[in-house]
């Protein structure tokens, strides 16, 4: 395997700021790899290495990014993993891509994801499937699929993707690298194609724990395009622990017990773990979320309800797809959101749009917005207690393609671990925990509001103990780049 390829990203950035390595060299060994794509990780790909230089000492130092498909890149097609968006160019960039950029680090290449980041398998995209880079006939976890099936094999050295209710954890876990959802409002998310507004939060997907921090440090930051973006209270440090003294942990029972439908490998890794945190000097004891049960119902009613509202946008008239269109207006419209987006957005379209309507409302909705507040209070109730709250990161490990696609409600289910952290706008990290029968399982810790760099010493210790070896799936990307 090529040496570039073997280095983190922490690692290539200080060689190149040694001027061991040349960032041209690194960018190219990157590029040639993505462009052999056998996964279907990338939907474009960069010709050639950007115009101009990337200094050595910028924070970056040159080492390349893959970027999900809903970020917008000006004059690089960003299409939210949809056809009614096709080809589409935009004429800015995002604030979290053009803030990555500014700080050295080149786009490589945007990412195939769950058609406008609706999905937990990387199924939905109008551009086919991604495959999981650990075995081919199973799915890399959604809607941010792409981005991890392209770090996880060594098509890309880092990725930034999007969480929703655990759309970077979950595709990290059945991938086999880290993934990090930050506090909602850490990042802005000016220039992200939106699914739910509430909800949606970009973050990092990595090989370790040392590279999410040193991509998040770059990411954070109040933004005056965006209302929701906070000013971060700290920087954000490389992580250093090497044990966990003092840390409390919280096992949920309502989220890793019986009525989670965890299975058995899943948990014999999560029980490894928390015996391993113990040995780091953490104590480990069961904790309460009483309301996290409902919060999967109280997701898939507040989550499209906003994406009933967000994609009314695509009809036909200003940019990306437009069927019919002589026709008259209606016909326009009806034909152009018929044609462009697929069965799952349709769905989720459908249910939010009920779900808003006159003399449901309350019923739903609001019900689902008070649900959404117990569950942030109690969060705050454990946090009183325990310094984060762990948990396996999905149920279970990557599943065969086209298992679950005709049982939505089986495929809902894969984020019964990961939604009820959006609901509370708190962060949470998806570290690797093992393999269970030759796939990763995920390891999900979560903290109080902005606790990221706690969180992240947390994640780095235990990440140390575990030594997950995630070179089989790099390997598979290599003999990509030579086909």
């Amino acid at each position: 395997m090529n040496e570039l390829i073997e280095l983190t990203a922490a690692a290539a950035a200080q060689r190149v700021r040694a001027r061991e390595i040349d960032p041209a060299e690194l960018f190219e060994a990157y590029r040639a790899r993505a462009a052999a794509d056998d996964l279907n990780a990338f939907t474009w790909v960069a010709p050639r290495a950007p115009a101009g230089e990337y200094p050595g000492d910028a924070p970056l130092a040159g080492v390349p990014l893959a970027v999900k498909d809903l970020f917008c890149t000006e004059g690089v097609p960003s299409q939210a993993g949809s056809r009614i968006l096709e080809g589409y160019r935009p004429p800015y960039t995002a604030t979290v891509v053009a803030n990555l950029q500014r700080a050295g680090a080149p786009l490589l290449g945007k990412t195939n994801q769950d058609e406008f980041a609706m999905g937990s398998s990387n199924e939905n995209s109008a551009y086919g499937p991604v495959l999981n880079p650990w075995d081919r006939a199973r799915v890399p976890g959604g809607s941010s699929g792409g981005s991890a099936a392209a770090v996880a094999a060594g098509l890309a050295p880092w990725a930034i993707g999007t969480d929703t209710g655990g759309s970077i954890r979950q595709p990290a876990a059945l991938c086999g690298i880290v993934g990090l959802k930050p506090t909602y409002g850490a990042c802005s998310r000016f220039g992200m194609i939106a699914f739910a507004s509430s909800l949606d939060q970009a973050g990092p997907l990595t090989r370790d724990v040392t590279d999410a921090a040193l991509l998040l440090a770059h990411m954070v930051g109040r933004d005056r395009r965006d209302s929701t973006s906070l000013e971060f209270p700290e920087a954000i440090r490389v992580p250093r622990a090497e044990d966990l003294s003092g840390i409390r942990l919280g096992v949920p029972e309502e989220l890793t017990g019986a009525g989670g439908g965890v299975e058995p490998g899943v948990r014999e890794s999560f029980e490894a773990t928390l015996a391993r945190a113990e040995g780091l000097g953490a104590s480990v004891e069961p904790c309460r979320l009483p309301h996290a049960p409902h919060a999967l119902s109280a997701y898939y009613l507040i989550a499209p309800a906003e994406a009933s509202a967000n994609l009314a946008r695509f009809d036909g008239v200003r940019y990306g797809l437009r069927e019919d269109g002589e026709a008259g207006l209606v016909s326009m419209y009806s034909q152009t959101r018929s044609h462009g987006f697929g069965a799952e957005v349709k769905r989720r379209i459908m249910l939010g749009t009920y779900a808003l309507s006159s003399g449901y409302y309350d019923a739903y909705y609001g019900t689902a917005q008070k649900v959404r507040t117990k569950i942030a209070e109690d969060f705050r109730t454990a946090f009183e207690r325990f310094d984060f709250i762990v948990t396996p990161t999905s149920p279970w490990t990557a599943f065969a393609l086209g298992a679950k696609t005709d049982d939505p409600l089986a495929m809902y289910l894969n984020d019964f671990c990961t939604v009820p952290m959006p609901l509370a706008g708190i962060p949470a990290i998806s570290i690797p925990s093992g393999l269970s029968d030759g796939l990763p399982v995920g390891f999900q810790l979560a903290g109080p509001a902005f606790s990221e760099n706690r969180l992240l010493d947390a994640a780095h210790a235990l990440e140390r103990a575990i030594g997950f070896d995630g070179s089989p799936a790099r390997r598979s990307g290599e003999s990509a780049a030579r086909g």
